[in-house]
């Protein structure tokens, strides 16, 4: 299995999202600092995860997520939370 997953930083008010197949070790890894690109806004807390059954299909969804605007992303996790 895969994971889409969206991480929000209630400190600076931001939002990551991001795939993985070890949804658990890749979370520890953003809010441990070990990811270069989040490590400025730890901690992190999950918000929305999506399981998909291949990583393209991840890798889709993903995509499509990241290219939503901040009011979107907010209806989507809304609605698939």
């Amino acid at each position: 299995m895969f994971y889409v997953y969206i991480l929000f930083s209630e400190g600076f008010d931001r939002f990551y999202i991001g795939q993985t197949n070890d949804i658990e070790n890749r979370i520890a890894r953003h809010n441990s600092g070990m990811e270069k690109s989040t490590s400025p806004y730890v901690p992190w807390s999950i918000v929305c995860v999506i399981e998909k059954g291949s990583r393209s299909e991840s890798m889709i969804l993903e995509r499509k997520l990241k290219n939503l605007n901040r009011l979107k992303l907010i209806r989507f996790i809304e609605k698939y939370t």
